[in-house]
């Protein structure tokens, strides 16, 4: 084999590996256009489903749900295993709206713990009332349909955490143990929640500002005898 030969040949195998690299690369980067597709895929079911509840109410179908989204059921069941697997991603999403502005609505008001309570609850029923079956179909879902891993739960136990960790910052502001912060937290949060269903069933039979007012007041009743400071008597004075 010639200088020349040996030359050519290896320019071959380089050719050989470099496009085999190539291929590599090809193949992934496929793979991550294929995993966003159906990142954004799915995204475009849970809009979709959240359109169909809002035409069709909490009892929305699978047929109803895929022609919302102008496609099949057979295309929906490709991204979703299951109903409870698309009712997970909706919570997921309800979550994704609620929480950030719950967080808000506590921040903003953090410096006067009645305020904050009132903003809270004030939040939460403003999400209900602007999408009253959108609530339903996430709280009343069928036993049957949920998953034995309700995430729901989850959502109230992170709406509950973000209460009790308002209600622990006012206690350690007041010079109290703010160990009882978790239980009046997630109580606060089951109270608005059944108060909330009461509403909607009874169709509506005060305005939000008034319910909010009513439970605000109820919770701060509770409250306020242990989140504010404790008077300090003449002896402590001297």
């Amino acid at each position: 084999m010639n200088g020349g030969t040996v030359r050519a040949a290896s320019q071959t195998k380089i050719a050989h590996d470099g496009k085999g690299r190539e291929s590599a690369g090809s193949r992934d980067r496929r793979d991550s256009r294929w995993d966003e597709h159906r990142r954004n895929r799915r995204d475009e079911l849970v809009e979709a489903t959240l359109a169909a509840v809002a035409k069709h109410g909490p009892g929305v179908g699978m047929d109803e749900i895929a022609a919302e989204a102008g496609t099949s059921k057979t295309v929906v069941y490709r991204h979703f295993a299951d109903r409870a697997e698309l009712y997970v991603a909706v919570c997921n999403r309800v979550a994704a709206q609620l929480l950030p502005k719950l967080r808000a609505a506590i921040e903003s008001t953090s410096s006067n713990p009645r305020e904050m309570v009132a903003a809270a609850i004030d939040t939460y029923l403003a999400f209900i009332e602007a999408d009253p079956e959108l609530y339903r179909f996430v709280v009343h879902q069928h036993v049957l349909d949920r998953p034995s891993s309700d995430p729901l739960d989850s959502l109230s136990s992170l709406v509950g955490e973000q209460a009790a960790a308002a209600i622990s910052v006012a206690l350690q502001q007041s010079g109290h143990d703010p160990a009882a912060a978790a239980p009046w937290g997630h109580g606060v949060v089951g109270l608005v929640r059944s108060a909330a269903d009461w509403w909607l069933r009874a169709e509506r039979p005060m305005l939000r500002s008034e319910l909010g007012a009513h439970l605000t007041h109820l919770a701060w009743t509770g409250l306020s005898g242990v989140v504010t400071p404790t008077p300090r008597t003449n002896e402590e004075e001297k």
